[in-house]
């Protein structure tokens, strides 16, 4: 049997987490988990160098086995290859046309096909069915609201980005209404008042007149979108991950009333993992490992 541990990669706009994972426990290993800020204009190889120093840190505490990594990564990327398209979204431009596992694998000393990525929505989706709380479903759709909109979807034990942040809704796109700018410019037209973060707004519940409106316009707003999303891919079960998801609570009854009547026996169910979803996510591309 080859070894469990492997370690999965978060890379962000912003930031590179990464930790060992046993793929047989499905756990982050203790004591393994590390998070630093990454300057995603910076020249390239002080970009590599940023991501390769934290991975090296980690890899310090496997003490055997081969060293083998899984990458959650925003796009467009050629995820096979390991070649970066991403350019014009004020993250990681001078990373274009650069092949990101050979670049990688001679900073790290490991071999180029020891590297694995994947799109960072898909690996949220593939934690959560792996080893969170869409573990005992054949198909899901994710969704991870937040500053932007995360879309995925899970058939045959795999996860796939669903890219539907863009997508006409309403009059301009999903993700004007289902992130966290909608609540920022929505409460303001409410209240007259700016706040830059949900989190702020849903610690006002009890005691703020705005919140039930603004909680049932999202929560209906987010019921419009699924009937769409649903009605293609035809999930057992939705997840909801992302930072607005910790206000599920809040915004329940809305959605559930606005889905089409022949879906609201779906299951709706809030990410049980966090931030380790992608972690576990990226590291399962190695879940043969456990297998032969």
């Amino acid at each position: 049997m080859n070894s469990s541990i492997v370690m999965g990669v978060d890379i962000g706009g912003s930031h590179i987490t990464a930790a060992l994972v046993d793929l047989e426990t499905k756990q982050i290993l203790p004591k393994t988990w590390l998070r630093k800020h990454v300057d995603a204009h910076a020249e390239a190889n002080a970009i590599i160098e940023s991501w390769a120093e934290l991975i090296i840190n980690v890899f310090s505490h496997l003490k055997s086995g081969d060293k083998k990594i899984g990458i959650g990564i925003p796009g467009p990327l050629n995820y096979d290859t390991g070649v970066s398209f991403i350019k014009n979204q004020d993250k990681y431009d001078n990373l274009y046309g650069l092949n990101l596992k050979d670049l990688l694998s001679n900073k790290i000393e490991i071999p180029a096909d020891h590297i694995r990525l994947m799109n960072d929505a898909a690996s949220f989706l593939q934690g959560e069915t792996f080893g969170g709380a869409g573990a005992h479903y054949d198909s899901a759709i994710g969704l991870t609201l937040g500053t932007g909109l995360g879309s995925s979807w899970y058939k045959k034990g795999v996860a796939h980005d669903a890219d539907r942040w863009n997508h006409s809704f309403k009059d301009s796109i999903a993700e004007d209404y289902l992130s966290t700018r909608w609540f920022v410019q929505r409460y303001f037209q409410l209240s007259g008042k700016k706040v830059t973060d949900v989190k702020t707004l849903v610690s006002t519940a009890q005691s703020n007149p705005y919140i039930e409106q603004l909680f049932e316009e999202f929560g209906t707003n987010l019921a419009a979108f699924l009937n769409m999303f649903i009605a293609i891919e035809n999930p057992e079960a939705v997840i909801l991950g992302g930072n607005i998801a910790q206000s599920f609570f809040l915004f329940e009854d809305a959605l559930r009333v606005g889905l089409q009547p022949q879906y609201r026996t779906i299951p709706i169910l809030k990410a049980k993992l966090g931030e380790e979803a992608v972690l576990v996510g990226a590291s399962s591309l190695w879940r043969e490992n456990i297998l032969t």
